[in-house]
């Protein structure tokens, strides 16, 4: 069974960037799609970029297309989440996610293995 572990959140000011990183266990990680989710305080879980199994990138969330890039590296069983030029919307929990399936989707519930979520605080 897949197991996630999220990393690499912190406070920092507008503009700066910020590497998040997804650490997989219990299973190979290459049989899986994951995609990084954010949720703001009060708000609902949002998908906003993933990577499927064959390494295609999918966003679902305009406002990061240009800042934000997400690689994986199945022999590291490790997925990255690159956060340039951060905004004060962006803070939130990151979450990744995994599904045993090849095809990037943006809801929630398609997801079955889930990490324990970083925090990202961008202050402007």
């Amino acid at each position: 069974q897949l197991q996630l572990v999220e990393s690499g959140g912190g406070l920092a000011q507008s503009g700066g960037s910020l590497t998040l990183s997804c650490a997989a266990s219990g299973s190979p990680l290459d049989t899986y799609t994951i995609t990084w989710f954010r949720q703001a305080p009060g708000e609902a879980r949002v998908g906003i970029l993933c990577i499927s199994t064959e390494h295609s990138t999918n966003f679902f969330e305009d406002s990061v297309k240009g800042r934000f890039t997400i690689s994986r590296d199945n022999r590291k069983n490790l997925v990255t989440l690159q956060m340039n030029n951060r905004k004060p919307e962006d803070t939130g929990t990151y979450y990744c996610a995994g599904r045993s399936n090849r095809v990037c989707v943006a809801q929630a519930g398609f997801y079955d293995y889930w990490g324990h979520g970083t925090q990202v605080s961008v202050s402007p």
